[in-house]
């Protein structure tokens, strides 16, 4: 396919995704959005360029994008962009994964220019609760950067991009001598020691938090080389120390995350968002709000200059700024007017007085009334800040009943037609769809807030989270669980754990010995394969012990059908040869393959020779041919010959042989030697 010429827009790709529109382009693949008319869903596919398919390096490429989709597939957490489906269309690579709707982080500071504490925070706990989930599954994302941080239409944080992801046992930084990852996000042991650990994710996080608070990484230079020099040579200076403002606790923690070296910073991503959790609520409302004047000393634009008066704890955020110097009054600081009084104390003539008592009462009026204005301006401050006009009351859902006087949560309610409530009364929410065993599907497991009365602050972005429904968990028997020579039929136990199922009856007492089917592969199970069932509905299997062990019988010298009986009854596969004896009579065995009591299995292979009994031979007529021609042709049979001739040998021909001709004698006696023809001559 022609990139230029023949671009996929348009076309469906494996006859399952329809291609619909180009989002991006990067370095190596191009990005589309596409429908799965399989699933009807809107998914995101990400297509190698040519040039790199039909490159030197194409397997390279190849690689790194089935790393990418092997990495992220193997992490279960909605901060990670989930992979659905790889493949090849025309010759070209492709994944197929989820679509996120929103825009990176790199776009979010560019557009604000620096970020306040509270939200750097709360991306960064959510990412490490993404990087989280990778370390503990052994992967190391290696290339941690604001362009592969996404957040989406509510602003939740979803990484992408693990395309460099390696497993930490294996991980290194080259490849084919080009150095990975972006230079002023890379750790110093992956720049210094060829190494990606798990801290080396953690302080590229923590050089990308910087840059959110401050809007400047620690080491900027034209040149990568001077800057990753600077990253193994020098510490990483706290954000104290640029910005005296900057919350002492905050720049301590990135700190942490940014140390040089690998043993000072936290073991992994669950150990550094441990420590943001027991930092966070350490943090005042003024620190919370922070915000830097960005590298270009101009205000962002979203910072009010009001922030200096800093809000409630719950109540901090943009809205409240602003209406913070929206309700700036003029009173006093004690809400009082300021009256003007004569300085002798006396009244004075009557045009004076009158003028007085004018002035007086003026200024009664207007203390009365900036009285009144500090009274209503105090109200409404109170009303924004701390009273109803600061959050919303969760509202009660109408098929849920709550009894008086007792907390009521909202386990239970249908989730459409609760959200139109919270749409009513504007509450923002995130849903989260999860399994639930005792909640019907479509049904508000959990809520948070959890119970109805509970406030949801307007204020830093919070927002209502529910937990909704997906009903019971189901799973299928997959339809070659029996099949022993199957993934699924291999280990069934173990196929049926993973897809879910918690109700298996295994009884071992009841496993079987089979000369089929292998140790440990399924003899039966209920329900048949193919049965849709939820994931704690009773299933019974019956396991193969393998063939059973035997002994070997003792055959030699039983006649052919004993012997076959025994060898048959212990289920060993038995070929049988047979071959001349001397001293085993014909049709009884002369030996096994296999000596007799040695430990076999059903099945195990048996080789029996029986005995034709001892071999004869007709005696020829040599009577009449000279002495040596006879005694060859019966040395040529294996006879042995004796000659007598008592009338003396002149003639050397044969007149008389015993035994006769036409007699059929055995071959050899008992013991082995063979039978005597004697010739005699004249």
């Amino acid at each position: 396919m022609n990139e230029v010429t023949e671009s996929p827009v348009g076309r469906m790709i494996d006859g399952r995704y329809q291609v619909t529109r180009r989002i991006a382009e990067g370095g190596m693949a191009t990005v589309y959005e596409a429908t799965d008319v399989k699933l009807g869903r809107t998914v995101a596919i990400k297509v190698m360029h040519v040039q790199l398919a039909q490159g030197p390096h194409r397997e390279q490429f190849v690689q790194r994008f089935q790393r990418e989709a092997r990495s992220a597939a193997a992490i279960a957490n909605p901060h990670i962009v989930q992979i659905y489906d790889t493949g090849e269309f025309e010759g070209l690579d492709y994944l197929v994964m989820e679509y996120v709707h929103g825009v990176n982080l790199r776009y979010e500071m560019n557009r604000q220019r620096v970020l306040s504490v509270r939200e750097t925070l709360r991306i960064v706990g959510e990412v490490l609760d993404g990087l989280a989930s990778a370390h503990a599954a052994g992967v190391v994302h290696r290339d941690i950067k604001p362009e592969n941080i996404l957040l989406n239409d509510r602003g939740r944080v979803q990484i992408t991009d693990f395309g460099l992801a390696k497993a930490a046992s294996q991980a290194t930084l080259a490849t084919t001598g080009m150095l990975l990852g972006t230079a002023a996000y890379l750790a110093p042991e992956m720049i210094e020691d060829n190494q990606a650990l798990p801290q080396g994710d953690l302080y590229s996080v923590g050089i990308m938090a910087g840059e959110m608070l401050t809007g400047e990484v620690p080491f900027a230079s034209d040149n990568p080389v001077t800057m990753v020099f600077k990253h193994v040579h020098e510490d990483v200076p706290e954000l104290t120390i640029s910005h005296p403002g900057m919350p002492k606790r905050v720049s301590g923690f990135i700190a942490h995350l940014t140390a040089r070296h690998v043993e000072d910073r936290p073991a992994d991503a669950a150990a550094a968002l441990r420590e943001l959790h027991a930092l966070t609520p350490t943090l005042t409302p003024d620190e919370l709000s922070y915000r830097t004047m960005g590298t270009d000393g101009i205000q962002p634009t979203s910072v009010l200059p009001s922030e200096a008066v800093p809000a409630p704890p719950s109540q901090s955020g943009p809205d409240s700024r602003s209406e913070a110097t929206a309700g700036d009054g003029t009173a006093s600081s004690d809400g009082t007017a300021t009256e003007i009084i004569d300085p002798s104390g006396q009244a004075g003539d009557a045009p004076n007085d009158k003028r007085a008592n004018r002035t007086k009462r003026t200024a009664i009026i207007v203390g009365a009334v900036l009285a009144l204005a500090a009274v209503i301006g105090g109200g409404c401050a109170w009303w924004y800040f701390l009273g109803p006009g600061s959050y919303w009351t969760v509202p009660s859902a109408t098929d849920v009943t709550c009894k008086e006087g007792q907390s009521c949560t909202l386990k239970g309610a249908d989730f459409t037609d609760y959200e139109r409530a919270l749409k009513v009364a504007g509450i923002p929410y995130t849903v989260t769809r999860q399994y639930s065993d005792d909640v019907a599907r479509g049904d508000i497991v959990s809520s948070d807030p959890t119970n109805v009365g509970d406030r949801v602050s307007k204020r830093n972005g919070a927002t209502m989270t529910l937990i909704v429904s997906e009903g019971v968990r189901k799973a299928t028997i997959p339809d070659d669980i029996t099949d022993a020579s199957s993934d699924n039929g291999k280990q069934p136990l173990k196929t049926l754990k993973n897809l879910g199922f918690d109700n298996v009856t295994h009884d071992e007492s009841q496993d079987q010995y089979s000369l089929d089917v292998p140790e440990g592969a399924l003899l039966s199970i209920d329900p048949q394969p193919g049965t849709t069932l939820k994931h704690n509905e009773p299933i019974t299997v019956t396991l193969s012990k393998g063939p059973m062990p035997v002994s070997m019988p003792n055959i030699v010298g039983e006649t052919k059908e004993d012997a076959l009986s025994s060898l048959n009854e212990a289920k060993l596969k038995v070929t049988t040869s047979e071959m001349y004896s001397d001293t085993v009579e014909a049709g009884k065995v002369i030996s096994a393959s296999v000596k007799s009591g040695t430990q076999m299995h059903w099945g195990d292979p048996v080789n029996v020779v029986v005995s034709k009994g001892p071999e004869m031979v007709t005696i020829p007529d040599v009577r009449g041919k000279s002495e040596s021609e006879a005694k060859q042709t019966l040395e040529a049979l294996g006879l042995k010959v004796e000659i007598t001739a008592p009338l003396g040998d002149l003639t050397q021909t044969v007149r008389l042989q015993d035994p006769a001709p036409g007699q059929q004698v055995r071959l050899r006696d008992t013991k082995g030697n063979a039978t005597t023809v004697t010739l005699t001559v004249v």
